[in-house]
């Protein structure tokens, strides 16, 4: 727990909207310098899909092209692989001390865990627009009209920063850097429990109940329908109560988490 005494913080939007653009610019920056999660974020979901089309795609059944049916649930690996990575950079940040000396300026608490989330948002725009450009390149046709893409992107950025918001606020509870690559693991291995891959009618009975029932299924049907024109049923509402909900609980985690963390 850090022990470092919070400097008064001044006062005014301008002041504080300064702040956080600041911060937001620090965290970009350590972005760009951090190859390796940059890269992961972008090389891992091409693996995947190169995996899945190529490999796996001629024996799965989905009544049409199966590359039009996976890239949604790929984009949705690799958005939540790319937000769960916030967790490791806000423990660098708390192992660092960075926190501490961040704590002894006039700046409100929020801009902190705003820089990481900001900066995820844009490391996901970027690993996102290089996978779905691949997989254009791959086969991949959507029909979406300028709406359809722009509701895709909306709850996608929804979903992002829900993610995003749960894991700066597992980074500030996380007692090591290592330890916060948890949720990393987690986010990777939860689409497959999803109709990510397979429609989730092919899973066991219990399997199904699963993947059905979890916030990941509505929201990769709704991208799949928005931009390939498949039913999406209630699948569309089910998802935006899914991602506003957590991130509604994810903020207010992360701010009670970072007061508990760094209370006087």
């Amino acid at each position: 727990m850090t022990t470092a005494l919070a400097a008064p913080v001044h006062g005014g939007l301008r002041n504080a909207a300064g702040d956080a653009l600041t911060l937001i610019g620090r965290c970009i920056r350590l972005t760009r310098r951090d190859a390796d999660t940059l890269v992961m974020s972008i090389v891992l979901p091409l693996l995947m899909m190169m995996l899945f089309v190529f490999v796996f795609g001629g024996a799965i059944t989905t009544g049409g092209a199966y590359i039009d049916y996976v890239v949604p649930g790929i984009v949705l690996l690799c958005t939540g692989y790319g937000a769960a990575s916030t967790a490791m950079s806000v423990a660098a940040d708390t192992e660092s001390g960075m926190v501490d000396r961040l704590r002894s300026l006039p700046i409100p608490g929020w801009t902190v865990l705003t820089g990481h989330v900001v900066a995820s948002v844009t490391r996901n725009a970027l690993s996102t627009a290089v996978v779905v450009t691949a997989a254009v390149l791959m086969g991949f046709r959507p029909d979406a009209g300028p709406g359809e893409w722009l509701l895709a992107v909306g709850l996608l950025l929804l979903y992002v920063l829900a993610l995003s918001w749960s894991a700066a606020g597992l980074g500030v509870l996380a007692s090591s850097v290592e330890s916060a690559s948890a949720f990393s693991f987690a986010m990777l291995f939860l689409p497959y429990l999803s109709s990510a891959f397979v429609p989730t009618e092919s899973m066991p009975a219990v399997l199904q109940a699963v993947a059905d029932h979890q916030p990941i299924t509505p929201v990769i049907e709704t991208v799949r329908g928005l931009l390939t024109g498949t039913p999406i049923g209630d699948a569309g509402w089910v998802a935006l109560g899914w991602c506003t909900g957590l991130l509604a609980a994810a903020a207010t985690f992360a701010s009670w988490a970072f007061r508990r963390t760094t209370r006087d």
